[in-house]
């Protein structure tokens, strides 16, 4: 589809709020502008990206959820921590977790970076499901008394973890 295609089948639901993931979205080199023309339509718009990827041709008016792969993602040297640059109090980033490897990598990068990550919405924290069970995940979190927001997959929750594309 073109952008002004995207946009009209958007714009026939009733809701105002759109996230643009799935994959990674920011591999469509118009991403950028069907953001911002989604914005000007006054459309409250979150990008959600892998944090590969440099988010500064995005539009600071869209809130821009930054994953941080961690290293049972087999990704993490992927991360472009020059994103943290373009973040504003409106961002977020998350870590989605599978051990207590993750977590602790995960706690480093927030002491690294920790002015960036408190410019920024509360990070979050995912548990995997199945890898790592979200009391687990909870109890380390508040033992350690992290300023983080816990977030489950709720995708896998309500579909399951096979479904895709819902």
């Amino acid at each position: 589809m073109d952008v002004e295609e995207v946009i009209g089948r958007v714009s026939a639901f009733p809701c105002r709020l759109v996230e643009v993931t799935g994959g990674e979205p920011l591999l469509q080199r118009k991403t950028p502008g069907l953001i911002k023309m989604m914005l000007d339509r006054g459309f409250e718009v979150l990008l959600e990206t892998n944090g590969t990827r440099d988010i500064g041709s995005i539009d600071s008016r869209c809130v821009r959820i930054v994953d941080i792969k961690c290293p049972s993602s087999g990704e993490a040297e992927k991360n472009d921590f020059g994103n943290f640059s373009h973040l504003t109090s409106r961002d977020e980033i998350k870590f989605v977790m599978m051990d207590r490897r993750d977590y602790d990598y995960a706690v480093g990068i927030l002491a690294r970076y920790r002015d960036v990550c408190t410019a920024a919405k509360p990070p979050l924290f995912s548990p995997i499901l199945g890898m790592l069970e979200p009391s687990v995940l909870a109890e380390w979190i508040l033992n350690d008394g992290l300023p983080v927001r816990m977030q489950l997959q709720l995708q896998k929750i309500i579909w399951g973890q096979e479904v895709r594309g819902v």
